[in-house]
């Protein structure tokens, strides 16, 4: 049960590659905006049924999940929807953080018990993120969020050039700061189990991430702030600060390597038509890690 949850969130997030079903989400709710408060409604109801599945569904903690997911849709709700030549507002970014950062900061983890933590976190993470493309490429039509299926050969080509520069930077640095370990032979090195640690590390960490920080943060800085190494740093800093509690707080050698490569990811972003590319760099790096460091 567990594992179809999760699937039915992956399948609709990935449903929204689709240019055409974002150009009809967009059309409906520009014609009825007041449609937007749907998905919240929508999106409470599947964690309330993940939720049930674990014996977790308590009052308060659905009560928090609602309030949590109306709140960025009564942001965005308020500016009405959006144009593709429209400049973000400040409620946009507003609505971002009211996505990002209960998640971030793990508030009401404590209506949560211990046992199901982890997998209504997922849940609640494939929420925000479904949340957050009905809300910018649906609603708002955010501009340059580039949240579609590969559309040329650079799409493929600036991952695979973006991590052969990347990688030996980090592996420098990581190494220099104590955070990455010399090299080792893989826990499993059959072809087939390290391409599907992949595609998990791909789905549940990287495009998530890739969403928020590329398609949302950093695209609405520069949006707003304009396209150069200044903005794309900031957004690579914000990027390196959501790692200090990874792994223990402080941890600020996993913040800083976070950040340089979350430069990197930006710069891929950037030359590429598609978040899939970012995605694609960010997996591989994480995947390597896993296996090798």
């Amino acid at each position: 049960m567990r594992a179809i949850i999760l699937a039915v969130l992956l399948a609709a997030v990935l449903a929204l590659l689709s240019d055409s079903l974002k150009r009809r989400l967009h059309g409906a709710l520009k014609r009825r905006p007041a449609l937007v408060f749907a998905a919240p409604v929508a999106l409470t109801a599947v964690f309330a049924g993940a939720a049930a599945a674990v014996g977790a569904a308590g009052f308060s903690l659905l009560a928090a999940m609602l309030a949590y997911t109306l709140a960025p849709a009564a942001c965005v709700w308020a500016l009405g929807p959006g144009t593709r030549e429209e400049r973000p507002a400040a409620f946009d970014f507003v609505a971002v953080a009211l996505l990002w950062l209960p998640l971030e900061l793990g508030a009401g983890a404590s209506l949560v018990p211990r046992a199901a933590q982890g997998f209504l976190h997922s849940v609640a993470y494939g929420v925000a993120i479904l949340l957050a493309l009905v809300l910018f490429a649906g609603f708002r039509a955010l501009p340059g969020m580039k949240y579609n299926l590969p559309r040329g050969r650079r799409d493929f080509e600036a991952p695979a050039v973006g991590f052969l520069l990347l990688a030996p930077v980090l592996y420098g640095l990581g190494a220099w700061v104590g955070f990455l370990e010399p090299p080792h032979a893989p826990p499993d090195p059959r072809p087939g189990a390290m391409a599907a640690r992949w595609a998990v590390i791909f789905a549940a960490t990287a495009l998530p991430e890739e969403i928020l920080f590329r398609s949302l943060i950093q695209n609405l800085l520069m949006l707003r702030f304009g396209f150069g190494n200044a903005v794309l740093a900031i957004s690579a800093a914000i990027f390196g600060l959501a790692h200090l509690n990874n792994g223990g707080f402080p941890n600020w050698r996993y913040a800083v390597l976070a950040a340089v490569a979350g430069f990197g990811f930006g710069k891929v972003f950037q030359s590429s038509g598609s978040v899939l590319s970012p995605a694609a760099v960010h997996a591989t790096v994480n995947a390597v890690k896993h296996f090798v460091l």
